[in-house]
């Protein structure tokens, strides 16, 4: 995660610091299945004649990680002892292109698109069952929507808007057991496979997302 962090520092001020144009911080709160915070920098004017805006963000969800007692069968073992508490979040780093459009009578309109990378990690916890095990799984994505700026004042917007992510299928770690979605297995139980997994886990895949936020112009 100290990792995820630093990275995430890197994203955020580096097209401040090497981009010449406007640069912009953001907050903002939306739901993608949970609780969504996001933090992000933004490039206006990046050069003469450049149509696209420039953002890179860091984002984190927090989410209901699946279906407890499958969880356990698939990863670990068929025992039932113990009452189950669970907790799981996304962390994505993400990265758009945004394009001003006239859709919908809209003023100050943006249409935006660009890749993702996304952690998951979700916790299942057995209060007197003597379990406790985390499922992870990490993956390239693609996202895009749409939204609209509107001024509050001469340093700051008010974002809102909504998009879809998508994030490709990859593999789904917990405890010592993974499954692969190109059928490769490690310690699986008993015959699941990864669409066992993947059913009993709420990793990402198809994400709609609602926003709404703020940016801040720093010169």
């Amino acid at each position: 995660m100290k990792k995820v962090l630093l990275l995430s520092l890197i994203v955020l001020f580096l097209p401040g610091a090497v981009f010449s144009g406007n640069y912009q911080l953001g907050a903002d709160l939306g739901y993608r299945g949970g609780l969504n915070i996001s933090a992000s920098g933004l490039v206006t004017n990046l050069a003469k004649g450049f149509p696209f805006f420039v953002r890179a963000g860091l984002s984190y969800t927090s989410i209901d990680p699946g279906k407890s007692a499958a969880a356990r069968r698939i990863f670990i073992n068929n025992a039932t002892n113990g009452t189950p508490e669970k907790n799981g979040s996304i962390w994505d780093l993400r990265f758009d292109l945004l394009y001003k459009v006239n859709w919908f009578s809209l003023k100050n309109a943006y249409f935006f698109a660009g890749p993702r990378y996304a952690w998951f990690n979700g916790n299942f916890n057995y209060v007197g069952g003597n379990e406790n095990f985390d499922v992870t799984s990490s993956e390239w994505g693609f996202g895009a929507g749409l939204e609209t700026h509107y001024p509050v004042s001469n340093n700051m917007n008010l974002i809102l808007g909504a998009g879809l992510d998508y994030y490709s299928t990859n593999v789904l770690k917990g405890h010592d057991t993974s499954y692969s979605s190109d059928g490769e297995i490690i310690n699986g139980r008993e015959d699941y496979n990864y669409d066992d997994a993947d059913g009993a886990i709420n990793q990402p895949t198809f994400e709609p997302r609602l926003i709404i936020g703020l940016t801040y112009l720093l010169k």
